[in-house]
């Protein structure tokens, strides 16, 4: 059953700006926190500490008697977050090994059906998956030694585990690192709200500094402070649990299609995102730009705080635009229900390699994550239909059709429209005959 709470995150800005001194200090804790994590993503990035990772404490103690805290003189409320944030990113590289790691296994047509099914078993059961990677012998518990011998059946297990070796270290690259100092996590106990503004623990015993915000709202959560020093400003984002909301009228029923130039259009041919390939090509072309002007003048060491600028300039006026649109089509079609294509994997097809570049930066990521997230703030139903062959076949009679540039032509009844439209009609009518209404 859906929760009735949904995870949003708001802002809290400064109100005036922060003296050199007191950003100073600030700037001082997010560099040792970056230390923190680029430590421990030093020392347990690697295979030897898979069994370490879960739950983490393990890591805990031996950071704490590392020294590492005492030497930098970091206060526990930020150390400890730095070394959980770490563990976060590194737990989530390994998740996408193992998803890189199935997906050759998925692929790999000289594996039988009982060699999938014991590598999927060994890559689900965290001990036998730790054991391989280590060259250690299988012993498991009694609960699971009858379903290992199962899994193992006739197939050649030392070939295999070998096999899935080799996968995890083509993907495991170990090479987590940070160079920012931009920000920081802050527990509870490390700042204080107080005189229409939030008091900042600071290396200095029994020291805050104070910064006036623009609101008088208070929060007791974990924050996360963002450090913008040239302006002498800092954001602070605050997790906070808000109420879902049933909207009165919203009752129809959309199918979408969405696109790289043009982020949808619905079945009625409404389309919402024209700019959205702007925005999106602006963004690949300076992050490719800025890229090659490093890879030339590497050992000249160039700087990249004007390219890292200009990228959060330009990503944060793409996810601006993103969402804008997406509230303009909710609020303009009032949908109870939207149907949109399950999207493919990126491809390295294209026109050129400019469009390929672009297309390896769609943050189609992100504008799925914000579709559904104000989806579920309004009580919008959001389904995923079958998407093979979709942008093909007509809405109209079902038949294959053709697509010239961007319009879709049907031989079988003459249907003729955008690709677009054809491509969200299609959505529709697979979503309402998915959930038989």
């Amino acid at each position: 059953m859906p929760s009735d709470t949904i995870c949003k995150t708001i802002r809290q800005y400064n109100k005036n700006a922060i003296p050199k001194e007191d950003m100073e200090k600030l700037l001082e804790i997010a560099r040792d926190y970056s230390k923190v994590k680029n430590y421990v993503y030093q020392r347990y990035g690697g295979i030897r500490s898979l069994p370490k990772l879960y739950p983490g404490y393990t890591i805990q103690n031996e950071m704490t008697k590392s020294g590492l805290r005492a030497q930098l003189g970091l206060p526990s409320v930020y150390f400890y977050l730095a070394v959980f944030d770490a563990l976060g990113d590194i737990k989530n590289q390994w998740a996408q090994v193992k998803n890189r790691a199935s997906k050759c296994i998925r692929e790999n047509p000289n594996l039988t059906s009982e060699d999938r099914h014991y590598l999927r078993f060994v890559m689900k059961q965290s001990e036998c998956f730790e054991n391989i990677l280590l060259g250690k012998k299988q012993e498991l518990s009694e609960n699971w030694e009858k379903p290992y011998r199962e899994a193992c059946g006739d197939a050649d297990t030392e070939q295999l585990d070998r096999y899935l070796c080799r996968l995890v270290r083509r993907y495991l690259k170990n090479n987590l690192h940070t160079d920012a100092a931009c920000g920081f996590s802050v527990s509870e106990r490390a700042y204080r709200y107080g005189d229409h503004g939030i008091y900042i623990s600071v290396k200095e015993k029994r020291k805050r500094i104070f910064v006036p915000l623009t609101d008088g709202n208070s929060y007791k959560k974990q924050l996360y402070v963002r450090l913008f020093p040239e302006e002498g400003n800092i954001v602070i984002h605050v997790p906070i649990e808000v109420q879902v909301k049933s909207r009165e009228g919203y009752g129809n029923r959309i199918g979408l299609a969405p696109g790289l130039f043009t982020m949808f259009v619905t079945d009625q041919g409404h389309v919402y995102g024209e700019k959205y390939g702007e925005y999106q090509f602006a963004l690949a072309d300076h992050i490719k730009e800025g890229n090659a002007r490093y890879r030339k003048n590497k050992n000249s060491n160039p700087g990249r705080k004007k390219y890292n600028a200009g990228k959060m300039r330009l990503e944060a006026a793409l996810h601006t635009y993103v969402n804008a649109e997406i509230n303009r089509l909710l609020e303009t079609e009032k949908p109870e229900a939207l149907y949109i294509p399950k999207l493919p994997q990126n491809s390295g097809a294209g026109i050129n390699r400019t469009i390929n570049y672009s297309i390896g930066m769609w943050q189609r990521g992100y504008v799925r994550k914000r579709l559904a997230l104000k989806c579920r703030e309004r009580s919008i139903e959001l389904v995923e239909v079958f998407g093979k062959d979709i942008s093909r076949q007509c809405s109209r009679c079902g038949e294959m059709g053709e697509k010239t540039k961007d319009l879709f032509l049907c031989k079988k009844c003459g249907a003729q429209m955008p690709e677009k439209e054809n491509t969200a009609r299609n959505a529709l009518k697979r979503g309402v005959e998915m959930q038989g209404k």
